[in-house]
């Protein structure tokens, strides 16, 4: 069973005299990839006099990228959408992979895009704990990790 809800988005200023607006780049339109299904998407720009060009980020974002025509003294986006909320199933997924804690510097195709991931921050005590616990038993499937991982992380915050 799903619901549908209804967004309404208003972002405006007003400026007490004409002024030039640069280019402008909006991310408010749900990008293709969301899981919650959009039946409709409306985007309203004042002033009228524009160029849009819709565009893509690494991740698959949309991106509107807005130039001005003319001067103005009001700038005004609105964003009108409906989602369909449904229950989702997060383990709904196929993977054949087994969790490998090292990687080559080979093994990544995108390894410049994931570099942010395998920096590595400074452990306390309790994630030295969990860490230690849940790698103690053994196990060959990511999706089980991930699963104790959450469960072990759960328990540890409920006691403190």
């Amino acid at each position: 069973m799903s619901i549908h809800v209804a967004l309404h988005h208003v972002t405006h200023y007003r400026y007490d005299r004409q002024v030039n607006l640069g280019p402008q780049v909006l991310r408010l339109r749900p990008a293709p990839h969301c899981r919650s299904r959009i039946l409709s998407y409306s985007l309203r720009i004042c002033p009228e006099k524009h160029f849009i060009n819709w565009q893509q980020d690494p991740q698959a974002n949309y991106q509107a990228r807005l130039v001005f025509l003319d001067t103005t003294n009001e700038f005004r986006i609105e964003v009108d959408l409906v989602a369909e909320m449904a229950v989702i199933n997060p383990f709904d997924f196929f993977s054949s992979r087994t969790l490998s804690i090292s990687h080559s510097s080979t093994s990544l195709g995108n390894k410049d895009e994931l570099a942010p991931y395998f920096k590595r921050a400074a452990a306390d005590t309790a994630f030295r704990a969990l860490s230690r616990r849940l790698f103690r038993a053994s196990r060959s499937a990511a999706i089980d990790f991930l699963v104790d991982l959450e469960r072990g992380s759960c328990r540890a915050t409920s006691n403190t």
